[in-house]
C-alpha cells in the first residue's frame, strides 16, 4: 500500500536533465493554467489591496485616487509577474514569480510622502528604480558573498515575517477593536482545515487546487454566517483605467529619496534569496550571477512603471513559492497566467471589488499555511549550509536573532531616528546584512577553516541518498 502524499514534501523536486523539458518550462492545457493562475491571484490579491487601503487611510487620499491606485497596483503586479515569469530580453529569471507592492517599500513611501509630499515620494520611487539599474553591475560582483548559509537564513526570516502578515489578517492589529475575535479565528482554522482535508482526500489536479478550494470553502462558510457582504461588488462602474501620475508631476529630491535608495540594496539581497529559493523549490539549476540580475532588472523596470502611476516600489514576492511547493505545479506559465488575470482585474473594477470582499480571516488562514512553507524551504537550505561548523552556526544564530527581533517585538527601535528606524525595522534587510557580514568575517578573511565532520547521510553506504 502506498503512503499518503503530504502537503509539503521535504524532498527537493528532481533536477532538470539535459534532454527533457524542465517542468518550469512546460506548457499545460489552458484551462488548468488559468485555474492554477487564479489560485495564485486569490492568495496574493489581499497584499496589493491591503497595501493600497493602508496607503489611502494613512495619507488621506480621495476615493477616486484610491480606486486608481488599486487598479494600477493590480495592473503592475500583473505586468511584473509576466516579466519575471516569461523573461523577455534581460529582464526576469523565467521562474514562477509574482510581483507585489507593500512591505518596507510601502512604509518608506508613506514616510517620504508625509515628510516631503506625495510628488516627492513618487520622484523617490523613480530615482530608486534608476539607482537600481546603476548599481546592479557592482552588486552582481558581490553575489559570491551570499552562499546558502546567508540566503537560507534570510529565507527563514522572510517566511516567519510572512506568517505574521497572514496571522494579522486573521486577528487584526493588537489593541484594535475585535483583536483575536473567536469568530475570525474560527474562520481561519476552518479554512486551514479545509485545505488539509482537500489535500488528504483529493487526487490529481483537484489536490493541486486545495488552496483555492479551501479559500472558496472558507468564503462560503463566512457567507453562511453573515460575514460576507456583496453590496460593494454591485456599486461603481465596470471599467477602471488607472490614471498616470495621480499626484501630479514628480519632484526629484535625492536626499528625500536616500532611505528608499538604501533600502533598494537590501531589496537586491532579498531578490537574490527569492531567486535561489524559487529555483530550489522547482528543482531548476540556475546561474546566480546571470539570473539574479535578471530578477533585479525586472523589479526595477516594474517599479519604474509603477512610479508613473503613483505606486511604491514593486518587489518580487515569495508568497507564491509556498503555493508552488504545496501544489507541485512548477510551470512558469501558471504565474504568467496569474499576471494576465491581474492585468484584467486592473481594468475590471467589479472583479477587483469581489476579491476585496473575501474575508481577511479566510485569506489569512490560507496565507499562513502557504507562507509557512517558505520557512520550511529556508530550513531545508540551511541543512546544506554545514551548521555543524561552529562559525556557520554562530552566523545563522546572530542573523536570526537580530533579523527576527523587529518582527517578534514590534516597536523595539521606536527610540531611534525615523530614517534609521525604518531600515532597522526591516527584519529581512537586517538579517541579510548581518549574515553576509559575518559570513565574510568568518569565511573570507583568511581564517583557516576547521575540518567539518561529514553528515551521516554523506558517509559511504546505503544511507547516502541525499
Amino acid at each position: 500500500m502506498s503512503s499518503p502524499v503530504h502537503p509539503v514534501d521535504p524532498t527537493p523536486p528532481p533536477r532538470d536533465t539535459p534532454d527533457a523539458v524542465h517542468p518550469v518550462d512546460e506548457s499545460r492545457p489552458l484551462g488548468r493554467i488559468l485555474l492554477f493562475g487564479v489560485q495564485h491571484v486569490l492568495v496574493m490579491a489581499a497584499t496589493p489591496i491591503s497595501a493600497i487601503f493602508l496607503m489611502s487611510a494613512t495619507l488621506r487620499l480621495s476615493p477616486g485616487i484610491t480606486v486608481d491606485l488599486l487598479s494600477a497596483a493590480l495592473l503592475l503586479s500583473g505586468i511584473g509577474s509576466l516579466v519575471q515569469s516569461l523573461g523577455p530580453w534581460k529582464f526576469g529569471p523565467r521562474l514562477p514569480f509574482v510581483m507585489l507592492p507593500g512591505g518596507a517599500p510601502l512604509i518608506l513611501f508613506m514616510a517620504i510622502a508625509q515628510q516631503h509630499g506625495l510628488r516627492t515620494a513618487t520622484g523617490a520611487v523613480l530615482l530608486t528604480a534608476a539607482f537600481t539599474f546603476l548599481v546592479l553591475p557592482l552588486f552582481a560582483r558581490l553575489l559570491r558573498f551570499f552562499p546558502p548559509l546567508v540566503i537560507g537564513t534570510m529565507i527563514v526570516i522572510v517566511g516567519v515575517n510572512l506568517v505574521k502578515v497572514g496571522a494579522l489578517l486573521v486577528t487584526g492589529p493588537p489593541g484594535a477593536p475585535g483583536f483575536g475575535d473567536p469568530a475570525r479565528l474560527g474562520l481561519a482554522f476552518a479554512t486551514i482545515g479545509l485545505i488539509v482535508l482537500f489535500t488528504r482526500l483529493l487526487r490529481g489536479v483537484l489536490r493541486q487546487l486545495a488552496v483555492l478550494l479551501g479559500l472558496a470553502g472558507g468564503t462560503a462558510l463566512a457567507f453562511a454566517v453573515g460575514q460576507v457582504h456583496l453590496d460593494a461588488v454591485l456599486s461603481g462602474g465596470l471599467i477602471g483605467v488607472p490614471r498616470p501620475l495621480p499626484f501630479g508631476a514628480p519632484v526629484f529630491d535625492v536626499l528625500a529619496a536616500l532611505p528608499l535608495m538604501l533600502y533598494s540594496l537590501a531589496s537586491m539581497a532579498e531578490a537574490t534569496g527569492q531567486t535561489v529559493i524559487n529555483a530550489e523549490a522547482v528543482g531548476k539549476n540556475i546561474d546566480v550571477r546571470s539570473d539574479v540580475p535578471r530578477t533585479v532588472r525586472g523589479d526595477a523596470l516594474t517599479s519604474l512603471l509603477g512610479g508613473c502611476f503613483g505606486l511604491p516600489l514593486m518587489v518580487t514576492s515569495g508568497e507564491n513559492i509556498g503555493i508552488v511547493r504545496v501544489t507541485g505545479v512548477r510551470s512558469r506559465y501558471v504565474t504568467a497566467a496569474a499576471g494576465v488575470v491581474l492585468v484584467v482585474l486592473g481594468f475590471l473594477t467589479p472583479v477587483a471589488r469581489s476579491i476585496s470582499v473575501m474575508p481577511s480571516a479566510v485569506v489569512g488562514g490560507a496565507a499562513m499555511v502557504v507562507f509557512a512553507v517558505i520557512t520550511v524551504l529556508g530550513v531545508q537550505m540551511l541543512h546544506r549550509a554545514r551548521l555543524e561548523d561552529h562559525t556557520s552556526m554562530v552566523t545563522c544564530a546572530v542573523a536570526l536573532a537580530l533579523g527576527l527581533l523587529p518582527i517578534l517585538v514590534p516597536g523595539v527601535y521606536a527610540g531611534f531616528p525615523s530614517g534609521v528606524r525604518i531600515l532597522l525595522e526591516s527584519g529581512v534587510a537586517v538579517g541579510a546584512f548581518v549574515a553576509a557580514v559575518l559570513n565574510v568575517v568568518f569565511h573570507h578573511l583568511g581564517r583557516r577553516h576547521e575540518a567539518v565532520p561529514a553528515r551521516p547521510a554523506e558517509a559511504p553506504g546505503p544511507a547516502a541518498h541525499v
